[in-house]
């Protein structure tokens, strides 16, 4: 199986040693993406296309998987499976592909585009006419359309060689990763986050990922797994690291010590001293942010340029002008909007009647109320993860499952026992609401119940309960834990 690959426009036309790096880039980001999902690939890089082998007879890979992996790779424009074909002359080029093309046209209206390189008796205009006239000839069709037919027939001639491409597949276009140095993306699990990461990494940065835990050990499992995601599906090119920076001792002192107004603009500054400190040590060029202009209070152009001024790094924000919906329905396309419907967002729990305005040196004043070796802690806490560890490393982390034996009125009871349970045993003498649900449907049906209330899983032996917990946290749902009753 065999892809020619088409480059990003942007790239065709930079000059010729930036052209040459980023072809070889991008090839090179073919095969590593391959690598690691272990499949079997050839790579040749030309001046205008690479071409793309797929060759492991032993594991061979399926059409669609090869699809699925080309079109998500930054840098590439589009692709074509494509035969190849020993070139002798037109005649006999029509004989070999005939009956492979043909029939495809048959009651429609077609054209064919050849491309030519090398030294041949012909043009590339005189060999569409030639063979155009003998599919027209040969084969039942509606005529010639060179402007909209409704079949193109692509082949490529250089030297002695053809080819003939099938079905054209868009790629997502951008800059190869790894072309415009390293950033860290400071990833909270939401909407804003997952797509301004997907934003730089497409502009060909490799991204890093810096994550401020404030909402314990099942924040940090979810934000690893979108991490991962990301990574896995559109930057798997390149090994990249995990940060995980403890954030609730600031949380703590802001809270305590801080004026309700500022705390969120001392928030996001206390994260960028933090994140400037992790970008040079790991010699990263950027932070990357979410912020939007004037989707919250801390991100007004005051409260921006507050935050602006503590950041010893360039401060990329991808998303600075771009609406909430418009940001929403990209995660959508992506696949990150499964984990930002579930995700708490805890940046916003501190907020209290925020200042959309206040002047530098109010929000200097309230800051110097905090410890003043709190970031260079935060910072020596850090801890780092290979991308590619984080299956393994959230997975022990999933086995840390929640277990109460007391409710909070706002908790609501998931009876996963069998139905004929619940009809002899009924759960009475309960305050909070309560919601059947057997076991096996728990894993399917979860995601109608409203994901903004946290569900307390109950059985008779908390054995089923627990399960069905891991379960749900295994697929991004966060907001669940065991409830054992003491008997």
């Amino acid at each position: 199986m065999k892809f020619i690959v088409r480059l990003f426009p942007e790239i065709s036309i930079k000059s010729k040693p930036v052209r040459t790096r980023l072809i070889k880039l991008v090839k090179q980001n073919i095969v590593n993406v391959c690598k690691h999902h272990n499949i079997k690939v050839n790579a040749l890089a030309q001046w205008d296309k690479v071409i793309v082998v797929f060759n492991d007879e032993e594991h061979p890979v399926s059409k669609e998987h090869a699809i699925t992996e080309l079109s998500r790779i930054p840098g590439i424009h589009s692709f074509m499976e494509v035969n190849e074909y020993p070139f002798n002359n037109l005649d006999d080029l029509f004989e070999t592909i005939k009956d492979k093309v043909g029939p495809s046209i048959c009651d429609k209206t077609f054209a064919v585009r050849i491309k030519r390189k090398g030294n041949h008796e012909f043009n590339s205009q005189q060999a569409e006419r030639v063979i155009g006239g003998k599919f027209k000839a040969t084969f039942p069709n509606k005529g010639v359309c060179l402007d909209n037919p409704e079949v193109m027939i692509h082949i490529e001639i250089e030297n002695q060689t053809a080819y003939l491409s099938g079905e054209k597949y868009l790629g997502i276009g951008g800059y190869p990763v790894g072309s415009q140095g390293d950033v860290f993306s400071l990833i909270s699990g939401g909407f804003d986050s997952g797509v301004s990461t997907y934003n730089v990494l497409h502009r060909g940065c490799r991204v890093n990922y810096l994550f401020f835990n404030m909402g314990g050990t099942a924040h940090e499992i979810g934000v690893k797994q979108e991490a991962y995601f990301i990574w896995d599906r559109f930057a798997s090119s390149h090994r990249v690291r995990f940060v995980t920076i403890p954030f609730e001792p600031i949380v703590g002192q802001i809270l305590e010590r801080t004026h309700h107004g500022v705390r969120g603009v001392i928030l996001k500054r206390m994260m960028m001293r933090v994140g400037s400190l992790v970008a040079k040590k790991f010699d990263a060029e950027a932070l990357v942010t979410g912020e939007s202009l004037g989707q919250v209070s801390s991100q007004t152009l005051r409260n921006l340029n507050h935050i602006d001024d503590v950041c010893d790094v360039l401060l990329l924000r991808p998303l600075v002008t771009a609406d909430k919906q418009d940001i929403i329905d990209k995660s959508r396309e992506i696949g990150t909007i499964g984990f930002a419907e579930s995700m708490p967002e805890y940046c916003g729990v501190i907020s209290d009647h925020p200042n959309v305005c206040p002047t530098a040196a109010f929000v200097e004043e309230e800051e110097a109320k905090m410890d003043a070796d709190l970031v260079q802690n935060a910072f020596e806490s850090m801890k780092v993860v290979d991308i590619n560890d984080i299956p393994s490393d959230t997975s022990k982390l999933k086995t840390e499952i929640e277990i109460v034996s007391e409710l909070s009125k706002s908790d609501v009871i998931l009876d996963v026992r069998a139905p004929d349970d619940v009809e002899k045993a009924p759960l009475t003498g309960f305050e909070n609401e309560v919601i059947c649900m057997p076991f096996y449907k728990t894993a399917s049906d979860f995601n109608t119940l409203d994901q903004l209330k946290t569900y307390a899983l109950f059985c008779d032996q908390g054995v089923m309960s627990t399960m069905q917990a891991k379960q749900l946290k295994e697929k991004g749902y966060h907001n669940v834990k065991v409830f054992r009753p003491e008997r």
